[in-house]
């Protein structure tokens, strides 16, 4: 069954749009990590919180050198950030969680913004 990603990166979206109008910007990461991940997951996706991502370079491997705020229905990263403003970096981060996932997608959230709307990137793993 292929996963509608149009659908998943919409539900997503709804749902921080819904956050963060009730609970305002400023909170922890953690804060809106927890609630999102609870919020998606009874609207019925499969949730994995804090996924660890390995580094292989050169024949060596390093477990657990990073890890990915959510991991929507298996092919879909979240990196949530409560920053004054998203930067490169933060995208360019993102990015290399899908590389190291082979995974094709991937959402960067920062609800520290007057709106989410102004807060969300989409990053793509060509």
């Amino acid at each position: 069954m292929e996963i509608d990603l149009n659908r998943l990166t919409g539900a997503v979206i709804e749902e921080c749009i819904r956050i963060h109008r009730e609970l305002g910007p400023g909170l922890l990461e953690s804060v809106y990590e927890t609630v999102l991940a609870g919020s998606l997951q009874r609207r019925g996706f499969k949730v994995d919180r804090q996924v660890p991502v390995d580094i292989h370079y050169d024949g060596l491997t390093f477990s657990k050198a990073f890890r990915v705020d959510l991991r929507i229905d298996g092919v879909l990263l979240l990196e949530i950030k409560s920053v004054e403003k998203l930067s490169n970096l933060h995208a360019k981060q993102l990015l290399t969680y899908l590389r190291l996932t082979d995974s094709r997608l991937g959402l960067l959230l920062n609800f520290s913004g007057e709106t989410m709307k102004e807060g969300i990137r989409r990053v793509i793993n060509d």
